[in-house]
């Protein structure tokens, strides 16, 4: 059983750093173009705090290599895409991320250290610990609501993007079969809901991606971007 534990912690940890790494082409998108568009920041600052805090969790329980190792992968990506979201984001999605991320990603996380650290001990830190990670995961998983929402508005894929909802998927599978193995309920609750969102999310893809609203605004974005780009070459004439 501890075997079997470990071979799928460390597939686990594999999947999540593709779920990490599979917005890669969103923020490629967003940096080609000099703007965030429609994407919103909050799936990215939710999953640093996450990840944060797992880490610590990771350290903190006996036999929680696994968990610290992978989220403090995420860690360092995630504080890629938030920087570059404050980078490239209008102004006023610049103003909100930031607000976001002096809460989220520096307030809360060291409130939470310090309180636990020096207030608390043995099993009930741990507990307190687990239950804040567990909370923060089931919030990052469902950051992508108003993503959904828009799918469903729209008709349109367009700022959904489906490697972020396919590996949401199988790192919730993943991580829900390890939680099993080791009885781990902290981890096991959040990402079996992660893993339902993830299934939501593949399932209206299955409904719109083909859209005609979806394939318009596609091209729309684009000639938009191209008139932007005549606009800018002939000024500079």
């Amino acid at each position: 059983m501890a075997t079997l534990s470990f071979i799928s912690g460390v597939i686990g940890n594999i999947i999540s750093v593709l779920y990490m790494l599979s917005p890669v082409p969103t923020f490629s998108r967003i940096v080609k173009h000099g703007s965030t568009e429609e994407f919103e920041s909050l799936p990215y600052v939710s999953s640093l705090a996450t990840s944060s805090l797992w880490v610590f969790y990771g350290l903190m329980k006996s036999g929680g290599l696994l968990i610290a190792t992978v989220n403090g992968f995420g860690i360092i990506i995630e504080l890629v895409y938030v920087i570059l979201f404050l980078i490239f984001a209008p102004t006023r999605m610049r103003a909100k991320t930031a607000i976001l991320v002096v809460t989220l990603n520096v307030g809360f996380p060291a409130g939470v250290v310090l309180i636990t650290l020096f207030a608390m001990d043995g099993d009930l830190r741990l507990d307190v610990l687990g239950i804040v990670c567990a909370v923060l995961n089931i919030l990052m998983y469902g950051s992508p609501f108003t993503a959904m929402k828009k799918v469903v508005m729209t008709k349109s894929v367009e700022y959904m993007p489906f490697l972020l909802s396919f590996f949401l998927l199988l790192n919730g599978a993943i991580w829900t079969f390890y939680a099993i193995l080791v009885k781990d309920f902290f981890v096991g609750v959040p990402n079996g809901i992660g893993f339902i969102l993830g299934a939501a999310q593949i399932v209206l893809y299955a409904m719109y991606w083909k859209s005609k609203t979806s394939q318009n605004l596609s091209d729309d974005l684009e000639d938009e971007w191209q008139h932007k780009l005549l606009i800018h070459e002939n000024s500079e004439e």
